[in-house]
């Protein structure tokens, strides 16, 4: 595979099923487990946890996915779950436990896993982990309807 142009880094967005994206950019944002970052050229080697929202990749050029970008710059987003992000000089690497684009959100769907994430922690109790759990559930299910409907979650 060809190197990235000056100032592009090569970014790939993989889950256990499939291979999303592979394309040069000019920036990435991305949710870590701690809130938003945004990866540039360059950017100091780094691994992080990720959290559940939107994957915005800035001047998406020479993808692998002719159906994503066809060559032209674009910016291409994608709601992730949890997972990983390796972040390199010249590479970043996200390896999501899922990620879909916004288009393949089944909101009915994703309504239905908030109302189950309300209703584990209205009856989480005194146990801290039920607790993480509701709040996980809660978290990917707004990531999903705030994707599927196109609002910014910054």
């Amino acid at each position: 595979m060809a190197e990235p142009s000056s100032n592009q880094v090569r970014v790939r967005l993989v889950t256990p099923e499939r291979t999303l994206i592979e394309c040069d950019a000019t920036s990435v944002e991305l949710p870590s487990k701690s809130g938003y970052m945004e990866v540039l050229y360059g950017h100091a080697p780094l691994l992080a946890e990720l959290g559940a929202g939107d994957v915005t990749i800035h001047g998406a050029a020479n993808s692998v996915s002719a159906k994503e970008a066809e060559g032209a710059e674009s910016d291409l987003r994608y709601d992730v779950n949890w997972g990983f992000v390796e972040v390199l000089p010249g590479r970043v690497t996200i390896l999501a436990s899922d990620a879909l684009k916004p288009e393949e959100i089944d909101v009915q769907r994703a309504e239905q896993q908030l109302d189950r994430g309300q209703k584990m922690w209205l009856a989480a109790g005194d146990s801290e982990e039920a607790y993480d759990e509701a709040l996980r559930v809660i978290a990917e299910a707004e990531a999903k309807i705030a994707s599927a409907s196109g609002a910014e979650k910054h």
